[in-house]
């Protein structure tokens, strides 16, 4: 057994729902291991500490609490997942500066999922890199709820495709 830690995102389909309504269900439906916020309307996020064989069990019993105390809870988004420089150095405990070395000067560094004036990573791969290419002292727990969270928020994103240019895309890019 591995303790996790992890935030799920979830939005109300009726925004004029007050969250804390849902607080006593929440924790009688097995989510007494998890801070609750939620200060923004129409929201709710809750920080998870849960001990579970697996990164993915921790999140899929997670996600299956929340359901069932909140049925009408439509995902979001799970962290860890993406960052920027500036998390990714406070993650692994190295300063902006060192990390944007290290990752802007090796040419096998992963790919940002969006390069714009502020570049994004799924952690994931970033802490894969590290791990293998580079040699960091990466947690496992860490390393494994960041791709199982990669995972959830990739597979939430494939609802909005369409099946016929899904498949466009895909011989293409295959």
């Amino acid at each position: 057994m591995q303790d996790y830690e992890f935030t799920l995102k979830f939005s109300f389909r009726d925004p004029s729902i007050n969250p804390e309504s849902y607080l006593e269900n929440l924790n009688q439906a097995g989510c007494d291991d998890a801070l609750i916020g939620i200060g923004q309307t129409g929201r709710i996020a809750l920080n998870f500490n849960r001990t579970a064989d697996s990164a993915l069990s921790a999140l899929c019993s997670a996600i299956a609490d929340v359901k069932k105390a909140i049925p009408d809870a439509q995902f979001i988004e799970a962290t860890p997942d993406f960052v920027g420089l500036s998390d990714i150095a406070e993650i692994v405990g190295y300063s902006r500066q060192n990390i944007r070395k290290v990752m802007l000067n090796a040419a096998s560094c992963p790919a940002p999922v969006h390069d714009g004036s502020t570049a994004i990573w799924h952690l994931a791969k970033v802490l894969g890199w590290m791990k293998e290419a580079k040699g960091y002292d990466i947690n496992d727990s860490l390393l494994d709820i960041a791709k199982a969270t990669m995972q959830l928020n990739i597979s939430k994103e494939t609802f909005n495709l369409d099946p016929s240019i899904n498949a466009k895309f895909n011989a293409l890019l295959l």
